[in-house]
């Protein structure tokens, strides 16, 4: 079972407080590039995997999706968005994603945000939602950037020459990650891009796009905070084509 730091208390707090999360996807700078590689919308059947507080399973309803499902394995993740939403064509479950299971081409797109780097067996998960979708539908994630969640500190440091550096640990050697973010000890799982690519190629997925992304001189012109970003990819983002 993937680790459910979602459900205490302090941490749900604190990221109830995180600009994504109140303002929903408005305050997700990766959003406009994550929602360019979504295929036309109309009458599909959706599954958000880590919906969250259902922000997209929202939208997604909003842009001519038929129906979505949207799972979470926080029971605070799934009451806030059930608390939220008003339609009965979305349906939130509380699953965990390293054991759940989709019927057979019940999709017509496959959809995540920043949920897969929890995931310990990613290779059963891809497989997995590969059978849940019907032929020429599409699978559309966002993860942790390999390189961020890499990284040994967590800004960049500056030499004496004003260089800006980020350091990176381990970056080949795969596996369990713990960091310190609203809590202690938050597991993760470090992967290479490499090997986040193969398991979808070898779980029949074709890739269509990859996007590491960094916000438009727009986004920083907005929001200064956002040129760190420039330093380093933070999130890798997805298009695969079943």
């Amino acid at each position: 079972m993937a680790q459910n730091i979602y459900d205490n208390p302090d941490f749900f707090s604190g990221y109830s407080r995180l600009p994504r999360q109140v303002h929903g996807l408005a305050g997700a700078p990766e959003w406009p590039a994550l929602c360019a590689m979504f295929p036309e919308m109309a009458g599909k059947r959706a599954v958000d995997l880590g919906c969250g507080f259902g922000w997209v399973s929202r939208w997604l309803r909003e842009n001519g999706a038929k129906a979505v499902l949207g799972v979470d394995l926080s029971e605070s993740m799934i009451a806030r968005a059930r608390q939220t939403t008003a339609d009965p064509a979305i349906d939130y479950r509380l699953a965990d994603l390293e054991t759940i299971a989709l019927s057979e081409a019940a999709f017509d797109f496959a959809f995540s945000s920043l949920t897969f780097h929890y995931i310990s067996d990613f290779d059963r998960l891809a497989r997995m939602i590969h059978r849940s979708l019907t032929a020429g539908s599409h699978f559309v994630f966002s993860i942790e950037h390999p390189v961020f969640m890499a990284a040994t500190h967590p800004r960049w440091i500056e030499d004496e020459d004003g260089r800006k550096t980020w350091p990176v640990n381990r970056y080949a050697i795969e596996g369990e990650r713990r960091t310190n973010w609203l809590a202690k000890d938050v597991v993760k799982y470090h992967r290479t891009i490499a090997t986040t690519l193969n398991v979808l190629i070898r779980a029949g997925f074709v890739i269509e796009a990859v996007d590491e992304f960094a916000p438009s001189v727009q986004q920083i012109r907005e929001n200064p905070a956002l040129k760190e970003e420039l330093e380093r990819p933070m999130m890798l983002l997805v298009s695969a084509r079943r």
